[in-house]
């Protein structure tokens, strides 16, 4: 069966928040990667960018899930969590900054900085999770 051209639109419209969400996650990881740049090293921004990408990421998914305190439509889901996220998490440059790491001889802070960016990310997932759920669960005024 073809899509109707209403489905079309609709695709096409997704695809549009999905686009919007990219460029400014991409614009927002460019701007905090400037301010937090702390030269050759342990790549701090990106351990920083990633954490808070998870953060919100945990805590929208959450927000606005079926049983969540915000009801929110799939456009603006897609937008957030799939552009915002996605254009503003780094994970192909962590990858590089990994690579660069061990290919610098820098083998234990390459190490450290994968131990220390899977945790964070978790723990930022989780701590999402949780403040959303515990706002869920606030009297609704």
């Amino acid at each position: 069966m073809k899509p109707s051209s209403a489905d079309r639109w609709r695709t096409a419209i997704l695809y549009a928040w999905v686009s919007a969400g990219s460029i400014v996650g991409g614009l927002t990881r460019y701007l905090v990667g400037l301010a937090l740049d702390t030269g050759p090293g342990f790549p701090f921004a990106t351990l920083f960018i990633n954490a808070t990408g998870s953060l919100i990421i945990g805590f929208y998914a959450t927000l606005t899930s079926p049983d969540g305190r915000m009801l929110a439509r799939p456009e603006h889901r897609q937008f957030v969590m799939t552009g915002f996220c996605g254009g503003y998490t780094t994970f192909s440059t962590f990858s590089l900054e990994t690579f660069r790491l061990f290919h610098g001889g820098m083998k234990y802070t390459a190490i450290a900085y994968v131990a220390a960016s899977v945790v964070c990310w978790l723990v930022s997932v989780w701590a999402g999770h949780m403040m959303a759920s515990r706002y869920n669960r606030l009297t609704r005024s």
